[in-house]
């Protein structure tokens, strides 16, 4: 039995994301198809009308236009009903004036949920916790973040990261710590004597040392 066939586990780094057909807010979905060549944020959340999943919920509808310039689709997901989905949805629309434009999984038989891990069990056996699944154009699972339901997501570092895992894809290059847009990055490190040493003499890059050169990229 792999990992990914286990009741409750959740994919890991480079492991394909689970396929699944689900009810949403926006009808039946298939994930394969629905996904189709562009990147996903799929996301989990407690419950509907609950205060941090509220904030999170229009969080996610104020980074719709940035997620959309990085062709980067949302879903979220949660063991609540269609009804209630759609009752919640109203209620953020009205109260905060915002367009929740993306589909919200009904999930209430928690096939999707143990699917992807996120009910955890030591946490609740009947709610998810906040998980965030970040998948690549070819559905690859390639950063997961999850918090416990007491704390919110910080929205700056999801962003942060759909935007470092492209800016890795695009020029084959890493990202440091605490990296953000417009800062340098990592150049791989030279894997000879003879290239360490040319390393060290090529002043279109920063080298603090032979294996660590940084650059600025024009992304």
């Amino acid at each position: 039995m792999t990992m990914q066939d286990s009741k409750n586990s959740s994919p890991g780094l480079g492991d394909s994301a689970p396929d699944f057909e689900a009810q949403t807010t926006h009808g039946m979905i298939r994930f394969s198809e629905w996904q189709a060549g562009r990147w996903v944020i799929l996301f989990s959340h407690p419950a509907d009308f609950t205060p941090v999943c509220t904030t999170e919920f229009v969080e996610f509808c104020h980074c719709s236009e940035f997620m959309k310039e990085r062709d980067v689709a949302l879903r979220g997901c949660s063991v609540d009903s269609i009804y209630s989905h759609i009752a919640w949805i109203r209620d953020i629309e009205s109260k905060f004036s915002v367009d929740v434009d993306f589909p919200v999984i009904a999930d209430l038989d928690q096939a999707v949920s143990r699917k992807y891990g996120m009910i955890s069990e030591p946490t609740s056996q009947t709610a998810p916790v906040r998980s965030v699944f970040f998948i690549d154009g070819e559905g690859t699972v390639r950063a997961v973040i999850s918090y416990p339901p007491e704390v919110g997501r910080s929205f700056s570092e999801i962003k942060r990261v759909i935007e470092a895992l492209q800016v890795v894809d695009r020029h084959g290059v890493s990202c440091p710590a605490n990296w953000t847009k417009g800062e340098a990055v990592i150049v791989p490190p030279p894997k000879t004597t003879a290239d360490a040493k040319q390393r060290s003499q090529d002043e279109e890059l920063e080298s603090k040392d032979w294996y660590l050169s940084q650059k600025k990229i024009e992304d």
